[in-house]
């Protein structure tokens, strides 16, 4: 295998670890893996390096950027292009201020096709636009109907919004209030659509195709630009940026799976055995939003629920585990917001039960007396169905319609109650989604293995030296 012919010695800490980093590095920076490594970077003292294949630089927490070898391959830094990737330097710092994180972060191409690895036809995780771009909707009470806007934000400001506008707290948090919406004192009510693409969002509500995102934007604003999730850009990670304002580096989630070193064992907080628990991951003194605002919090179906008065998964942790949540979820068959055509793959069956009972949790704690001063509310399916076609997919926008048919019925509830128009409403995702070329193959890992390099590789991409 032809090594690049950089050295990169001088720019890494000095010992045994920092040996098998720089082992690994000439591996991983080959031209024979540039089709598959997109970016790779890990912390050495107050930088953070990133390198591909045609160069290498060192972002320092001011912003400030010094290319030592060719070319920066994360020069473009700009939220709103497609191509680049957006606050680089913020969120790699932020996922290496962990002691969780990894000593490699290895960021696969967009194209990058890996379902041997459990990689699917769309897929996330990426530091690049198109895969760290959720949808930003506001609509409702505090909202000036502004259509579409060249704007950008990021998933932690999520969480801050969220605080001000339910009269919480804020200031300690790593995002800031979104400056297009007021508090007015009525409810608040954020929707996460797992994996929801931002572009095939909008231009579907554009053309009639999701009715009731349409009626949230005839009241309210759009980001071109979306949310910017941190890195990586996967599930959990950004759940639970978008419910406690602050960044991996702070709340201790720097993964779906990764390597504990104080633990000396892998942790996996994001699955379906261990979602009602994966907040015992959090790191002490983190506070979500639902801790932060008065009045009666409601979390339906997300994990991250610390404090809600009411939620899902206090229920489950309640009531028997993840077992006997299984034994509850409504039949998909009979369900008439759900899709028939696509239940025979399981993740969309699967998606489309645990939906069918949100919305049913949600329409409980609408239907009367007074609705929670902040609710927050996860739907899954849209994840599914993007993985298993990738964005833009017949099965993608299935989802995506199944999402907003419930979406409808709950509007509809808070019409006729006259509650709508006194109700903030947030809608955004935890990530983007990008489409995988099939015919993109490779595994670093083989490689690394037949370069004699001793590793751990955590959500095939998180590499851990010595563990």
């Amino acid at each position: 295998m032809p090594l690049p012919s950089r050295d990169f010695t001088p720019y890494v800490s000095a010992g045994d670890q920092a040996d098998v980093r720089n082992r690994a590095l000439q591996v991983l920076l080959s031209e024979d893996l540039a089709h598959i490594v997109d970016v790779v970077a890990w912390r050495d003292g107050e930088h953070v390096h990133v390198a591909d294949s045609t160069g290498h630089s060192k972002l320092g927490r001011d912003g400030t950027t010094v290319v030592l070898d060719g070319v920066d391959p994360v020069s473009d830094q700009d939220p709103m292009s497609d191509t680049g990737y957006p606050y680089a330097a913020l969120r790699l710092h932020s996922l290496f201020d962990e002691a969780r994180a990894p000593d490699l972060a290895v960021v696969h191409t967009g194209r990058h096709h890996w379902p041997e690895r459990g990689g699917h036809l769309g897929e996330h995780g990426s530091l690049n636009a198109i895969q760290s771009r959720a949808p930003l909707l506001l609509s409702g009470a505090g909202v000036t109907a502004r259509g579409s806007l060249d704007l950008a934000v990021r998933t932690v400001d999520v969480g801050a919004t969220l605080s001000f506008l339910a009269g919480g707290t804020y200031a300690d948090m790593d995002g800031v209030p979104i400056d297009l919406v007021e508090a007015t004192g009525g409810p608040v009510v954020g929707l996460l659509w797992d994996g929801a693409q931002c572009a095939d969002l909008l231009s579907l509500a554009g053309c009639g195709a999701l009715p009731n995102v349409a009626r949230l934007l005839d009241r309210g604003v759009a980001l071109r630009g979306g949310a910017i999730a941190e890195f990586p850009s996967v599930t959990l990670v950004n759940h639970t940026c978008a419910l406690t304002g602050v960044g991996p580096g702070r709340h201790g989630i720097v993964n779906n799976a990764y390597f504990d070193r104080e633990l000396g064992e892998q942790v996996v907080p994001n699955s379906n055995a261990n979602w009602h628990r994966s907040m015992d991951w959090l790191r002490p003194g983190v506070e979500t939003v639902f801790q932060r605002v008065p009045g009666r919090t409601a979390c339906v179906n997300d994990p991250v629920d610390v404090g809600a008065d009411y939620s899902t998964f206090d229920v489950i942790r309640s009531g028997g585990g993840a077992t006997a949540m299984l034994a509850t979820l409504p039949d998909p068959t009979t369900d008439p917001h759900t899709t028939q055509t696509y239940l025979s793959n399981a993740d969309y069956a699967w998606g489309s039960q645990v939906d069918g009972a949100g919305l049913v949790q949600a329409l409980d704690l609408w239907t009367e007396g007074e609705p929670p001063s902040l609710m927050w509310w996860n739907t899954t399916l849209t994840d599914s169905a993007h993985h298993a076609g990738g964005p833009g997919s017949d099965i993608a926008r299935a989802g995506l319609h199944d999402a907003d048919l419930r979406l409808g019925v709950w509007l509809d509830l808070l019409e006729s109650r006259g509650l709508l128009t006194a109700t903030t409403i947030l809608l955004t995702a935890d990530h983007g989604m990008e489409g995988a070329d099939p015919s993109c193959t490779g595994d670093w890992d083989e490689a690394l293995t037949a370069a004699g390099i001793p590793f751990r590789d955590e959500a095939y991409g998180f590499l851990y030296f010595g563990a």
